[in-house]
């Protein structure tokens, strides 16, 4: 630990001496210190109609301008056609008029999409600074045909743009013999921006020619240079506008219906059919200039699309991305540089617990109540994000054959969970520094097997920073946080006992397992140092260590703590087109983990390139090794165990992303030091049929034989001293899945779809060559088929048709479980899609979910796809209405 306060010192050191004399460098470099200007015209006496034609009268009026530089292909170059924009405004609207000159307008793409996909279209974007404070943005965008998309920048960079911003605007757009004409109206009631009698924002325009890949702005950044929003120009003459404190309420009506295959016969709980009529609604509200309050009552998903299938072997849970539009519009100004400390899928997630008896009935997510948030940003630079849930009490239904009686038991606390981030941005270069605090707080009343599993409350936080300079050419970046949870012994143990963290591994000498703790605290820190742009290098070193104690799962996610990390890459980029490659990028790569006892955990290092023709095809190409080093979660609990050094490497091919078909390959093989391979192969091909549908594939194939998958672990049966008298059993395990994700889209307009969305899943499983640990810290089995005086057989008992290992070894016998499995799954979404009215729209949802268990242990070919297709399974109808009613 010492090393590596010593190696941060001289990090720290230079970012402050960096920091303090960042404004000289500023005021030598910034080429924007003069900025481009344009002028809003007030429409007066009559606003423009939104029809895409410009032939209204204040058009003539406005200025325009048409000084576009080319970003891409030919950096600074002028653009091949002419765009010319103008802005004018009234009292309650912002509006946008742009031409776009072409030599064959009957030869453009007029592709429909869904609302917020852009596709292979011609397409032109206005980003809107509002808040004047050169770092965040609003974008709204049209395509040729009329399918509008948005964004909302909460950074200095285009890349990292948040797509979940879902502001009610308009645009229209029309073709003519010139070309084609876009008029988007955004109502200022859509935009946050401080109260002034003048206002002056930050403004930018974008086009995009995919037939040969042209992007143009008014005002463009360098590709070697970094900064987005820092680098608009001026929006000037808005004058006499207000703030909106607009009110917006969303109620919806919804109602669905299941219906479960099987034969429910001795159920009392379950027939096969379900029928659910709710309402609920959601309100937007705005607090003064800059705050926006957002609420949801009874909160309906229903069109949200399924999670996709997976087995899951290790002792950590998968992650799944969030779906839902509360969580994640605006999710981004929850999420700060550091940990996860909010997960929101934890909000509404599964029941941490399970009913008991012979036949158990409950939900598999728990009801969210009602949820709110508060998200903004002040005058002062200052960014608020504030978001509060609460979940119901959940119950399982429970059935006793022997009694014949059913009961309840709680499954599930009422729940609140709280997260509130606030960040500062400060400085020429606009650097920032946020705080991040979350808290879950469970009233577990009393309940004995709650209390036994679940915390009673946790809380954890903490600040990050980037300082930026040089034109945001360079940053210094870190965090430091905490956790804390409380709850009885027995959830504190669990908390102890968990993949997480493993206190009771046997051979820990620097963490102690304590059975008597109420409450567990812990920490994390990070510090690094990045130069992310520039002509040909960039580069990024940084260190990251999270306690022993460190610990987010009830409001984040936390794979594992008691790590130590540090991260390095080098990377050489040739952005100036040549003879044979557009471009190219080369990087080497490094990467090492350890535990607080100093033990190596896993450490790598690499070489990645990536190359693009002059058609804009492109390949990329990783070559990686993993050196040997301990794992101490791998026995789960038992002693620390060797990583088997290895190889592999991974390439892949892309074609032109701007073309009407799109296709990307990967093709990935590695091997290691005890015979394990692995190979896997992904496609990815999306189409377009005329212009109203879409289609896509992404079938992917993978088959391994890995050398120490974990079974079990066997006490009391006369376990060597070398394992502290515990036999802990692992085997080969040869698996290989299959899976192909299909999406087929039809738009009737741009407001009415048919999206469909299918994946069919097979997967086998098969354990082989059962062994045991020999000692701690090797990776060495004795295998039972092959030891002499042991054996292993397979048993199936005729009564259940379960199935068992039965091991002897010397006078010692004893059973390991049956783990292989053969799983077929299928997954769809069906939904009809109408924004019937701005902001308002009706869904029709139909899921079906079907699964099986079929050729258990053996392997399986791409037709057992087809197989699940017969399995009994889930259907899932839904009709949800919700209409969108602005109040002023």
């Amino acid at each position: 630990m010492h090393s590596v306060r010593k190696c941060i010192l001289p990090f720290l050191l230079f970012g402050i001496l960096v920091s303090g004399s960042s404004d000289a460098v500023i005021a030598q470099t910034n080429p924007n210190s003069i900025r481009k200007n344009i002028r809003a015209v007030k429409a007066n006496p009559h606003a423009p109609k939104i029809d895409g034609k410009l032939d209204d009268a204040i058009w003539q009026q406005a200025e325009f301008h048409s000084d576009f530089l080319q970003r891409l292909p030919d950096e600074g170059a002028q653009p091949l056609e002419k765009t010319e924009v103008a802005v004018v405004y009234d009292e309650h609207t912002l509006y946008v008029g742009a031409r776009f000159y072409c030599d064959n307008p009957e030869q453009l793409r007029m592709h429909l999409e869904r609302r917020d996909n852009q596709g292979p279209a011609e397409q032109f974007i206005v980003s809107i600074d509002s808040y004047y404070d050169r770092r965040t943005g609003f974008g709204f965008g049209v395509n040729t045909s009329g399918v509008r998309f948005d964004r909302y920048y909460p950074e200095d960079s285009e890349g990292g743009a948040d797509y979940s911003f879902n502001p009610v605007w308009h645009a229209h757009t029309s073709v003519d013999d010139k070309g084609w004409i876009a008029e988007i109206a955004v109502p200022f009631s859509q935009l946050r921006f401080t109260a002034k009698q003048e206002q002056v924002w930050g403004i930018n325009f974008n086009r995009w020619i995919p037939e040969r890949n042209e992007d143009s702005y008014w005002v463009y950044t360098p590709r070697e240079e970094a900064g987005f929003v820092s680098r608009f120009g001026d929006l000037t003459g808005i004058v006499g506008i207000k703030p909106s404190k607009r009110i917006e309420i969303l109620p919806y009506f919804a109602s669905d219906a299941s219906f479960v295959d099987g034969d429910f016969t001795g159920n009392p709980f379950e027939d096969g059919k379900d029928l659910d009529p709710r309402i609920g609604g959601d309100l937007k509200m705005g607090i003064g200039p800059n705050l926006t309050l957002d609420a949801t009552f009874n909160p309906d998903f229903g069109q949200v699309e399924a999670d996709p299938a997976v087995i899951n072997l290790s002792a950590f849970e998968t992650v799944y991305s969030e779906k839902r539009p509360f969580f994640t519009e605006g999710g981004l100004l929850l999420e700060g540089n550091g940990p996860s400390y909010f997960y929101s899928r934890r909000v509404g997630g599964p029941p941490r617990d399970n009913g008991i008896g012979d036949i158990v009935h409950q939900p598999s997510n728990s009801t969210i109540l009602g949820a709110s948030k508060i998200t903004g940003k002040l005058k002062s630079g200052t960014s608020i994000g504030f978001l509060t849930a609460l979940t119901q009490r959940e119950y399982a239904q429970n059935y006793d054959r022997e009694t014949d009686s059913t009961y309840k038991t709680q499954i599930e606390p009422m729940t609140l969970y709280s997260v509130a981030r606030v960040e500062q941005q400060f400085g020429k270069e606009r650097s920032t520094v946020g705080i991040s605090l979350t808290s879950v707080g469970r009233d577990l009343n009393g309940v004995g097997r709650l209390e036994d599993r679940l915390r009673k409350s946790a809380i954890t936080g903490g600040a990050d920073w980037r300082l930026k300079f040089k034109q945001g050419l360079y940053e210094l970046y870190g965090h430091s946080g905490f956790s804390h949870i409380r709850g009885s012994k027995s959830a504190i143990r669990r908390a102890q006992q968990s993949s997480a963290r493993y206190f009771q591994r046997p051979d820990a000498d620097y963490i102690e397992f304590d059975s008597t703790r109420t409450s567990l605290t812990g920490y994390a820190s990070q510090i690094g140092l990045k130069k992310s742009g520039g002509k040909h290098w960039v580069w990024d070193l940084s260190f990251n260590a999270e306690s022993p104690n460190f610990e987010l799962n009830d409001a984040g996610v936390l794979g594992q703590a008691d790590d130590l990390d540090a991260s390095m890459y080098v990377g050489y980029q040739e952005n100036k087109p040549g003879k044979v490659f557009r471009s190219y990028y080369v990087e080497a790569f490094g990467y090492a983990n350890w535990n607080y006892g100093g033990n190596r955990q896993f450490s790598e290092g690499g070489l990645f390139s990536e190359f693009t023709l002059p058609n804009y095809v492109s390949f990329d190409w990783t070559v990686k090794r993993q050196f040997p080093g301990q794992d101490d979660a791998r026995t789960r609990g038992g002693p620390s165990m060797q990583n088997e050094a290895g190889y592999s490497t991974n390439l892949g091919i892309n074609t032109n992303f701007t073309g009407t078909t799109v296709f990307s390959a990967s093709f990935n093989y590695g091997v290691d030091e005890l015979d394990g391979w692995l190979w896997s192969w992904g496609t990815s091909m999306s189409t377009r049929i005329g212009n109203r549908m879409e289609f896509a594939v992404n079938p992917s194939y993978t088959r391994e034989d890995q050398p120490r998958q974990y079974v079990t672990s066997v006490a009391g049966h006369g376990g060597g001293e070398g394992t502290y008298g515990v036999r802990y059993v692992l085997s080969r395990i040869a698996r290989t899945t299959i899976s192909a994700t299909i999406r087929m889209n039809y738009y009737f307009t741009s407001n009415f779809s048919l999206e469909v969305y299918a994946e069919p899943y097979a997967a086998n499983g098969k354990f082989h060559q059962h062994g045991e640990l020999v000692k701690a810290r090797s990776h060495d089995l004795r295998y039972y088929e092959s030891s002499e005086g042991s054996s292993i057989e397979l048993i199936e008992d005729d009564d259940t048709g379960d199935k068992y290992y039965q091991v002897t070894d010397g006078a010692e016998s004893f059973t390991l479980p049956f783990l292989d499995f053969g799983a077929r799954s299928f997954r769809s979404n069906v939904v009809m899609r109408w924004e019937f009215h701005p902001g308002s729209t009706i869904y029709l949802v139909w899921q079906r979910n079907l699964g099986e268990d079929k050729d258990i242990g053996k392997t399986v070919s791409p037709s057992a796809l087809f197989d699940s297709f017969g399995a009994q399974g889930e259907d899932f109808v839904a009709f949800k209405i919700a209409y969108w009613i602005p109040i002023s």
